[in-house]
């Protein structure tokens, strides 16, 4: 579990592509102060676990599947990239509840100063952007962030200095793909509502039967 609070920028150092995945050396400073094998990483966004280490490097598997919905396949040696290690049992939560299991891909538009912060505006699917509400929060490369406006086609998020200093999001451009991470709690929430105690989307026969419907949530003052 992690909360969207960069600890620090790492470094891209090796990447060995197999036929359908790849595997990851970082350089960094700040998170090896603790880090073992075995020790859960997100790496713009995404939970890695650390399969070696070094003083200043770890290495870490990437699957097919991680490929497939992410924005880790177009990392190459030299790129930058945000760390945070898993949250430890006695921190402060300071951003959201962060998985580290990317939703997919945005595509950022613009960056638009306004004095002291940076407005960013990100295009993503439909499947992304039903979970996506104004000051609801979102990650984006792993960056905990509050979204300040959304419409039927994109999300824009304003950041303050200390995040653009501290995170790579500034230093991208037009076009460049980011990893987003919907807020947890919207997707069980639509499962609920939709599915009821059904166990899987294929099969909502049973979904009539949950007690968490529109009229509930209306009665009880949640909508």
């Amino acid at each position: 579990m992690f909360t969207g609070i960069i600890e620090e920028i790492g470094k891209i150092v090796s990447i060995k592509n197999g036929a359908k995945s790849s595997m990851l050396t970082i350089n960094g400073k700040l998170i090896f102060e603790d880090m073992h094998i075995g020790d859960s990483i997100a790496v713009n966004g995404v939970c890695l676990t650390v399969t070696s280490k070094t003083n200043d490097t770890f290495t870490a598997d990437v699957m097919a599947e991680t490929l497939r919905r992410s924005s880790l396949g177009s990392l190459k040696v030299g790129s930058y990239v945000n760390l945070e290690r898993a949250m430890a049992a006695n921190g402060r939560f300071g951003g959201h509840i962060v998985s580290g299991h990317i939703d997919g891909t945005g595509e950022i538009e613009s960056f638009v100063k306004e004095d002291n912060a940076v407005w960013v505006t990100i295009k993503t699917p439909d499947k992304l952007l039903k979970y996506i509400i104004e000051k609801g929060s979102i990650a984006i490369d792993g960056i905990s962030l509050t979204v300040a406006y959304v419409d039927d086609r994109c999300f824009k998020v304003s950041l303050i200095p200390h995040t653009g200093a501290n995170t790579t999001l500034l230093d991208k451009k037009p076009g460049d793909i980011v990893n987003l991470e919907n807020d947890v709690v919207g997707k069980y929430v639509e499962k609920l509502l939709r599915y009821g105690d059904s166990p899987t989307p294929a099969s909502p026969s049973r979904a009539s039967e949950s007690p968490l419907t529109e009229d509930f949530l209306m009665q009880h003052g949640f909508m």
